[in-house]
C-alpha cells in the first residue's frame, strides 16, 4: 500500500518527467529565419531547380505525377551514409515507374562523385545549395540538419518530413500507393 509520502514522490516524479519531455521537444524545434518561405505539411513544394553532377538542371516539377522522396545528405554525414543502402533497396523494390527517390547532396560535387564511385545508387543525385539558408529550408528543414527527408505526393504537395535517419515504416509510407 502506498503511503502519502510515496504518492507525493510519485506525483513529483511524473511532473518532472513531463516537464523534461516538453523541454526536450521544445529544444528540438528550430525556427526559420525571418522572411524565409518554409513548406509545411499539405503545402505545395516550391519548384526547385537543382543541378545534377554534370551541371544539368533538374526541376522538381519534372517529377509531378509520381510520389517523390527527397533525401538531403552529405558525403561527410555518417547517419546519411548509413541510410543510403536502405534507400537503394527501397528504390529497387518499387521499380522505375513507381515512386522515386531524389538524393540532394548538400556538399561539393567532388566528394559526392568520390562517394558514389565507391557506393553507387539507383536514384538521381542532385547538388543542393550550401548557402545559408540552405535549399532544404524551403522544404521544411528549419533545423538545417542532415539527413533530412521530405515526401511529396503526385501533385508536389508535402505529405511528411523527417529530420534524421528514415526507418522502414517511413519507406513503406513513401512506397504506398496514394489513397483514392
Amino acid at each position: 500500500m502506498m503511503t502519502r509520502s510515496n504518492w507525493i514522490i510519485l506525483g513529483a516524479a511524473v511532473v518532472v518527467a513531463a516537464a523534461g519531455g516538453w523541454l526536450q521537444h521544445a529544444s528540438q524545434r528550430a525556427h526559420a529565419p525571418n522572411g524565409a518561405q518554409v513548406a509545411q505539411t499539405g503545402d505545395a513544394a516550391p519548384d526547385l531547380t537543382l543541378p545534377d553532377l554534370d551541371g544539368k538542371p533538374h526541376h522538381l516539377s519534372d517529377y509531378r505525377g509520381r510520389r517523390v522522396l527527397i533525401n538531403f545528405w552529405a558525403s561527410w554525414c555518417g547517419p546519411c551514409l548509413k541510410e543510403m543502402p536502405m534507400l537503394v533497396q527501397a528504390q529497387a523494390n518499387v521499380g522505375e515507374k513507381g515512386p522515386i527517390i531524389l538524393g540532394v547532396a548538400m556538399d561539393d560535387p567532388a566528394p559526392v562523385r568520390a562517394y558514389l564511385a565507391a557506393h553507387p545508387v539507383n536514384y538521381p543525385i542532385l547538388i543542393g545549395s550550401l548557402d545559408n539558408p540552405s535549399i532544404s529550408l524551403s522544404l521544411g528543414n528549419v533545423g538545417e540538419v542532415l539527413p533530412f527527408s521530405v515526401l511529396l505526393d503526385e501533385n508536389g504537395r508535402v505529405l511528411f518530413s523527417r529530420r534524421g535517419v528514415l526507418d522502414a515504416d517511413d519507406l513503406k509510407a513513401w512506397a504506398a500507393p496514394a489513397a483514392p
